[in-house]
C-alpha cells in the first residue's frame, strides 16, 4: 500500500509579500489562500458582508487547494479560520474595495492571516484598490452557486493506484461537503485533506469509477467513467436531473470561526439537486445546472 503523498506544491515552499504603505515596510510571509476570479453572472450572494482588510501577493491560481495555475489570476488569501482545513476550497467571494468589486475563488491558504485578512493577487487587488497603498479596507461575502468557466473536472493525484486513490474536483461553484465512490450497491465516503484531495485510503480498484459529489448548497453531481489516469484533468459532460433528498455522508471537519466563507446552515440542509455526468479525458460541455438554492 502506498503512503499518503504530500501535495505537489506545498504551501510552505511558496512566498507572498504584503506591502504596508503607512509604515513603509515590506513583510514577507508564506503564500496564502488564493481565490481565482471567474466569469460574472447571476448567483446567490450571502445576505451579510464581513469587513476586513486586503493585501496582495504574487499568486498564480494554484496553491494549497491544489488547483491548476491560470493566466492572469485574480486571487486573495484567507487565514486558517476561514480556510477551515480546506473546507473553503473551490468557493467564491465577492470582495469590495475603494475602486469596485471583484469575484474570487478560494485556492490557497494564509497561515499568518487573521480572520478578515484577504491576501489578494496583485491583479485582483488592482481591480479594487491602488497597489501603491499596499493595504485597503474591504467588505466581502460568500457567493452561492456562481457561474463557473466550464464543466466539473476530476484530477487523479500522482501516486494513486488500485490500493490508494486521491481525487481533486474543480469547477464545482460551491465548496464541497462530500465526495463518494460507488461501491457495490452503495456509496463509500472519501476523506478530505487540507490540500483539497479526497482520499480512498484503501483504494477502490482499477476503475473506471463513478463519483458522487455534493456541495454546500445541496447540489449533487454524479460523474461516471472516471479512469485511473494519474496527473490528467478529466472533463466529464453533465446533464441535469431532479433528485429526492438523500442521506449523504459528510466528512467531518475541524471547527472554524464563523466567516463569509463558511456554508450557511440553510444551504447545508437544502435538498440535493442531482446531475449525472459521463467522464472522459476530453469531455463535453456541461448542460445547465438545476436552479441554485440560496441558503
Amino acid at each position: 500500500m502506498l503512503d499518503n503523498p504530500e501535495p505537489q506544491q506545498p504551501w510552505w515552499t511558496r512566498r507572498s509579500t504584503w506591502v504596508v504603505a503607512a509604515a513603509g515596510a515590506v513583510v514577507a510571509g508564506t503564500a496564502a489562500v488564493a481565490l481565482v476570479a471567474q466569469a460574472s453572472g447571476a448567483a446567490c450572494a450571502a445576505p451579510a458582508a464581513s469587513s476586513g482588510q486586503a493585501t496582495f501577493y504574487a499568486a498564480d491560481g494554484g496553491g494549497n487547494c491544489s488547483f491548476d495555475q491560470v493566466p492572469n489570476p485574480l486571487v486573495v488569501a484567507l487565514g486558517d479560520a476561514e480556510y477551515a482545513a480546506g473546507a473553503a476550497c473551490g468557493g467564491y467571494l465577492d470582495v469590495k474595495g475603494p475602486k469596485g468589486t471583484v469575484r474570487v475563488k478560494v485556492t490557497d491558504r494564509c497561515p499568518e492571516c487573521a480572520a478578515g485578512h484577504l491576501d489578494l493577487s496583485r491583479q485582483a487587488f488592482a481591480k479594487i484598490g491602488d497597489p501603491v497603498a499596499g493595504v485597503i479596507k474591504v467588505t466581502y461575502s460568500r457567493v452561492t452557486s456562481p457561474p463557473v468557466p466550464g464543466p466539473m473536472t476530476v484530477r487523479v493525484k500522482e501516486g494513486s493506484s488500485r490500493y490508494w486513490l486521491a481525487l481533486r474536483l474543480d469547477n464545482t461553484g460551491n465548496p464541497l461537503s462530500a465526495v463518494e465512490l460507488q461501491s457495490g450497491g452503495g456509496w463509500k465516503a472519501l476523506s478530505h485533506t487540507d490540500y483539497n484531495y479526497w482520499i480512498a485510503q484503501n483504494g477502490a480498484g482499477s476503475g473506471p469509477f463513478t463519483v458522487r459529489v455534493t456541495d454546500t448548497a445541496g447540489r449533487r453531481t454524479t460523474l461516471s467513467g472516471v479512469t485511473l489516469t494519474v496527473g490528467t484533468v478529466q472533463r466529464p459532460g453533465a446533464t441535469a436531473a431532479a433528485a429526492a433528498p438523500s442521506k449523504t455522508p459528510v466528512v467531518s471537519r475541524p471547527a472554524a470561526a464563523a466567516s463569509a466563507v463558511a456554508p450557511s446552515a440553510a444551504a447545508a440542509s437544502a435538498p440535493a439537486a442531482e446531475t449525472t455526468a459521463t467522464g472522459s479525458t476530453t469531455g463535453a460541455a456541461a448542460a445547465a445546472q438545476p436552479p441554485a438554492r440560496c441558503g
